[in-house]
């Protein structure tokens, strides 16, 4: 009497099983990386009024410290946007006639000297933002504990327009929570963005100097839940 199914049918279960499996673990890597933040935010870069302001220029190439602009960083956990007026005291018409600017940087920056004559804020858009159920990200405590802008914001000192550098996700936080050595710099340095790049082309060296300075501030980096959330 033959057989209603031919043996090679006795394949098909496994192939079946191990066809689901492999089509399941590619599903979970995909989201694993796709829908994270290192995928969806680093390298975010909003339009900004004006063209965005040029840290490679004001930064960068004028060596402006990042505090000029952004003055509280050291006492809030905002790093506050300078007002109208900040901006204002460089880009005023009188400034622009004094150092005979083009009429392309004029042009550029017009929507300066027109927010300050009506007495209005610059949109600025924003560019870091975390999510609504965990606590800003404190600013002062960080800069305070000698952590460079670095860091963070990769050399802002080289970026045209501010893009998102890291993903700001819970877990690159806390990779930094628990070994911050390599992040650690000597306060005098936290603002010096080209210097803290050179030095770390030696991460050997950056790290055996943060795990000193580590001890020396008495730093205890958290990473209990309620450090970061409501």
């Amino acid at each position: 009497m033959s057989t209603i199914f031919p043996k090679w049918i006795n394949t098909l279960p496994p192939l079946l099983l191990g066809g689901a499996v492999s089509t399941a673990g590619l599903a979970v890597a995909g989201v694993w990386y796709y829908a994270t933040p290192a995928f969806w935010e680093v390298g975010y870069m909003p339009d900004q009024p004006g063209g965005g302001f040029n840290h490679q220029i004001h930064a960068g190439k004028l060596g402006m410290d990042c505090r000029y602009c952004h003055s509280h960083v050291e006492t809030s956990a905002e790093a506050n946007i300078p007002p109208v007026s900040t901006c204002y005291g460089c880009h005023s018409a009188g400034k622009l006639a004094k150092y005979n600017e083009s009429d392309l940087h004029k042009q550029k920056t017009e929507f300066i000297r027109t927010a300050y004559a009506t007495d209005t804020s610059i949109e600025w858009a924003r560019v870091h933002k975390l999510p609504d159920y965990v606590r800003n990200f404190p600013h002062h405590a960080h800069v305070n504990a000698g952590v460079s802008c670095i860091s963070c914001h990769g050399n802002i000192a080289r970026q045209p327009v501010v893009w998102q550098h890291e993903s700001l996700s819970m877990a690159w936080c806390l990779d930094c929570h628990r070994a911050p050595d390599k992040n650690l710099v000597p306060k005098d340095e936290v603002t010096q963005l080209f210097v803290v790049e050179q030095e770390m082309t030696d991460p050997a060296a950056m790290q055996k100097r943060g795990a000193d300075l580590y001890k020396e501030r008495g730093i205890a980096s958290p990473e209990n839940c309620g450090a970061c959330h409501y």
